[in-house]
């Protein structure tokens, strides 16, 4: 058994990379480990920069790596620039029911989903802490928004987040570098809104790029490449290899193990902590232990509740924490797929110059104050857009010289809306463990039991419907309407099935993030979230992260724990 650290990190990712910055940062031996393989900064993106015609096969597919054989999910993030960071299903397969599909996205490397993320970072309110209490589904949270507000303060100032300040109650401001323009057909888009809809905003989406350097991190401003899932050298947006793995590393108190697989938890009941974990080498398959005075465990959603669900002893058989039935349920995702789209007839004439990583945002405007009674629903959606501000050119007619002319010019601007509905926390939405199916490495294999409710749907009608309304006001033409919403998982925002709560008896963790039934281990990643927001929920980790390393740190030295 290897004993040499003070704590263990379980994962590399946005939590992961948090919490190894802040417990070296404080002093402390901090073991950082991954199942994924080795990914340097600035070494290891082997699409960085590249055009379509410096990729194999023009950046298709190639022939043995085609979508539907590497991944048993049809994720649009995956695409042949960047699937190599993505987990092969064929080699770590999990269960998935071909009539109620659960898309389990992953990544398969050091830093995990923290080089493939969004990057969009929007602060939780009062009106999500509260919401459970305020509409009786799920438990209530323990926290409210100022236990996290200087939390998030704390981390946005070192991660960069680029946004307009609105002084919206569901919507809280935070601490933002220059925001990046809209568009020209964005801002008559915004102007349309704000005349015809009364108290609805449309803003540039707050986002973890860079629009001022930070030379203290040796981060450069962003270059408008839009190709963030391929890797940035510049550092220009947040990842775990641009801007916590440095920090961490810089203090010299941090160690880092890829390729190294977590089996389980070892408990001793008597002590009510944590006295080992069992690792795999995924390259050798050797076995072996670890042990330290504090475990966070920041594996991501899934993979957080799969490692507890392996947790089994004499006294929580079920799973550690498990003893009533609620580890691994109340789990939660955004929907994702629908909206609407239009083409705007105006503003031809002007072209957008760069690439911009990020696009207009429509915050929340349902269900604000108290329930809109005009709708059948409960909580509310935003909307985001992204993709190519223009179509593609119109007249492909021509050879040569007047070809060239012809594509030169692009065809009219488009204004994408994509609805981001909050799920609701239902027991029976949940993932266990088949231990008739195992994976290469003997672990049970995870399955899902997960479908959208009439809420979610709902949700999505009325989504679908004022997109379009909006979109109409605005001039739009041509608008298609997407109502249907992709399987469960799709959005990449897996929350829930260790929910934080006050009573042991229906949450997994404390208001600190700490364990009920293990007071030295602390779990920060998403499968904490009690209710999901419609916001994305990174930064929100983040904060979460960072304040329970204080916590944990304050613990240990005062010797308890």
């Amino acid at each position: 058994m290897i004993t040499d650290f003070d704590a263990i990190v379980i994962g590399s990712g946005i939590s992961g990379g948090w919490a190894a910055k802040e417990l070296t940062e404080k002093g402390l031996k901090t073991l950082l480990l991954d199942r994924g393989r080795p990914v340097r900064h600035q070494h290891d993106y082997p699409t960085e920069n590249k055009g379509a015609f410096d990729l194999p096969y023009r950046g298709h597919w190639p022939p043995n790596e085609k979508s539907k054989d590497r991944f048993t999910h049809n994720a649009t993030v995956t695409s042949p620039t960047n699937y190599h960071f993505f987990n092969d299903d064929r080699k770590n397969p999990y269960i998935n029911n071909i009539d109620k599909p659960f898309n389990w996205i992953r990544s398969d490397i050091f830093g995990g989903r923290s080089i493939l993320w969004g990057r969009q970072c929007y602060r939780w309110s009062d009106i999500d802490f509260g919401a459970n209490k305020k509409d009786g589904y799920g438990i209530d949270w323990p926290i409210r928004y100022k236990d996290i507000a200087p939390w998030y303060s704390y981390v946005e100032e070192f991660v960069g987040v680029s946004g307009e300040k609105l002084n919206l109650m569901q919507l809280p401001d935070g601490e933002f570098l220059p925001a990046m323009p809209l568009n020209i057909a964005e801002k008559h888009f915004k102007k349309s809104v704000a005349h015809h809809f009364d108290g609805r905003v449309v803003t540039i989406g707050r986002t973890a790029n860079l629009t001022t350097t930070l030379p203290n991190q040796k981060r450069s401003r962003c270059m408008y490449r839009s190709q963030c899932d391929r890797g940035c050298s510049f550092g220009a947006y947040f990842s775990t290899q641009s801007s916590t793995l440095p920090a961490a590393q810089k203090t010299g108190n941090l160690t880092i193990k890829a390729n190294t697989l977590v089996d389980s938890l070892i408990y001793d009941s008597s002590g009510k902590r944590i006295t080992a974990i069992n690792v795999i080498d995924t390259q050798t398959r050797q076995c072996y232990k670890l042990s330290a005075r504090v475990i966070f465990l920041c594996a991501s959603s899934v993979a957080s509740n799969q490692i507890l669900l392996n947790s089994k002893s004499q006294s929580m058989p079920q799973g550690l924490g498990n003893n009533y039935d609620n580890l691994g349920r109340y789990l939660m995702d955004h929907t994702f797929g629908t909206g609407a789209t239009g083409v705007l007839p105006y503003f031809k004439e002007y072209v957008e110059y760069g690439r911009r990583p990020t696009a207009m945002y429509v915050p929340r405007f349902r269900n604000l104050k108290n329930q809109d009674k005009s709708i059948n629903f409960s909580r509310g959606y935003n909307f985001q857009s992204w993709g190519d501000g223009r179509l593609p050119p119109e007249n492909i007619t021509g050879y040569g010289a007047q070809l060239k002319k012809n594509l030169r010019t692009p065809g009219p601007w488009q204004l994408p809306l994509h609805a981001f509905c909050e799920v609701l926390p239902r027991s029976k939405n949940r993932m266990l463990l088949d231990s008739n199916k195992v994976d290469r490495f003997g672990i049970p294999q995870v399955k899902f039991e997960f479908e959208w409710s009439k809420n979610e749907l709902n949700m999505i009608r009325d989504a679908t419907d004022q997109a379009v309304k909006m979109l109409k006001s605005a001039g739009c033409s041509n608008i298609k309407t997407r109502s249907t919403p992709s399987a469960p998982g799709t959005g990449i925002h897996e929350m829930g099935g260790a929910r934080m709560g006050n009573d042991p008896k229906e949450s997994i963790v404390n208001r600190q993030n700490q364990m009920h039934v293990a007071e030295n281990v602390f779990i920060t990643d998403g499968s904490i979230m009690t209710s999901a927001s419609c916001v994305n929920p990174s930064i929100t980790y983040m904060a979460l992260t960072a304040r329970a390393v204080d916590y944990a740190v304050d613990q240990l030295r005062s010797n308890k724990i």
